[in-house]
């Protein structure tokens, strides 16, 4: 093998090592940031895929199931026993779809709304912004720098 084949493939492996450290440092990141969400909703004693329904649902008031089944990519039948228990517990209710009384659309309760819109953004950001608190203005702006730039590149393929 020549020296050149030889650097192209030093290259390659030194590309597909950094590759799989930055997935690394991703996938710790993706799990600090779900810790205090995941912690609340174990507290609510809620599913993720209740979670993810219960957001699509104030997202979008009214909605019906089959949309709903849609947003949030799962089975009709699946996302109909997941909104029967959270009726169940008062988190959602059916209303006789006002277009077409054979159907019904699926509503929020204020608990969940409020929950959803004012709770869950907190639970969400705070990692982060905890995090960005003990960085420099200087390593805030590389870091959002980078950040753009991965995702740049990863949506130009």
């Amino acid at each position: 093998m020549n020296q050149k084949a030889r650097n192209h493939r030093s290259q390659d492996a030194d590309l597909f090592a950094q590759a799989e450290r930055i997935e690394q440092s991703l996938s710790g990141i993706r799990r600090a940031l779900r810790k205090p969400l995941e912690a609340e909703v174990a507290r609510g004693e809620l599913t993720p895929p209740q979670t993810t329904v219960m957001r699509e649902v104030v997202r979008n008031h009214g909605i019906n199931l089959r949309d709903l089944s849609r947003a949030v990519s799962l089975a009709h039948s699946t996302v109909s026993g997941i909104v029967d228990r959270l009726e169940k517990r008062g988190m959602v209710e059916r209303r006789p779809d006002p277009r077409d009384g054979r159907l019904s659309c699926i509503y929020p309760s204020a608990v969940v709304e409020q929950f959803i819109k004012e709770r869950l953004p907190a639970l969400s950001r705070g990692p982060l912004q905890t995090a960005l608190e003990r960085a420099t203005v200087e390593e805030r702006v590389a870091i959002e720098r980078a950040l753009r730039r991965l995702r740049e590149l990863l949506l130009d393929e």
